[in-house]
């Protein structure tokens, strides 16, 4: 978990040289004969983890959110979590970011437990997983470098690394030329990318994204999609929450389906549904 910290050195040229370098593909193995999924290639340790994992909610003890979800999400992998409202998605986007506590198994998140982690390191653990909404959660009273800026103040960084990572990742956005706007002068495309930067600035090793593309006409969620791609050809995990089913079908990414809180399909290059 300390890698990200040490990252935060590495300038916007190498991280726009990286962006044009392409993941290799890894080989599938055989399927699962649980699911329809295609076995996810070993890559190192997890960066998610999830191990018979369930979650109840009191309000509906008969129906859980998640039930018995067991998956792994590897360093470098761009995966699509999928499912109609209600299927559990946000539940385990929330499960991620420890704003919620599974009812039974096991998340570790970079061989991290969140069952055993103190409520202390949660704040530390949250500094390595950016995580971009649906509704920007941009500071209204802020211009779009400050927006960024908050990110590295509120975890100690001093004035110096602000003033050079800043910029650097508004330039990897595109948004260099809009440092000194408020979020009310911006587009919402140009809303979205400011909170992708801010979720970035700190060079963490995974980012979450739930429904990042929601709001967003199909060509601007196209540009979103295309930087994520970007990101996640730096070597960041990416993990997209969405119900974009065209952008998915175009992708053709690791798809993970949930279903009334089931695990129903995990494939390598997937589609939003089940047809292959």
């Amino acid at each position: 978990m300390t890698e990200a910290a040490n990252s935060g050195a590495r300038s916007s040229n190498e991280w726009e040289t990286a962006a044009q370098q392409p993941l290799a593909t890894p080989d599938l193995s055989t399927a699962l004969p649980s699911l329809e999924v295609d076995d996810i290639p070993q890559q190192g340790v997890p960066v998610i983890s999830f191990d018979r994992v369930s979650k109840v909610y009191p309000a509906q003890p008969n129906r859980p959110a998640l039930d018995n979800i067991s998956l792994q999400i590897y360093p470098g992998e761009f995966v699509f979590l999928v499912g109609h409202s209600g299927s559990g998605k946000s539940t385990l986007v929330r499960l991620i970011i420890r704003e919620l506590r599974p009812s039974s198994g096991t998340i570790t998140i970079a061989n991290e437990d969140l069952g055993s982690m103190r409520n202390w390191r949660v704040p530390y653990l949250r500094r390595n997983i950016g995580v971009v909404f649906q509704d920007f959660k941009l500071l209204p009273n802020k211009t779009v470098f400050e927006n960024v800026a908050f990110a590295l103040e509120v975890i100690g960084k001093n004035r110096n690394v602000i003033r050079t990572q800043v910029p650097e990742v508004l330039r990897l956005v595109g948004l260099q030329d809009k440092l000194d706007k408020y979020p009310n002068q911006l587009s919402g495309g140009e809303e979205q990318r400011v909170s992708i930067a801010r979720a970035i600035v700190n060079r963490p090793p995974l980012l979450v994204c739930d429904e990042p593309t929601g709001n967003l006409d199909p060509q601007t969620s196209r540009g979103i999609m295309d930087l994520l791609e970007r990101i996640n050809r730096t070597g960041t995990t990416v993990l997209v929450a969405t119900h974009d089913r065209e952008m998915v079908d175009n992708m053709r990414r690791r798809v993970i389906a949930l279903e009334r809180g089931h695990l129903k399909r995990d494939q390598q290059r997937g589609v939003y549904g089940s047809d292959v």
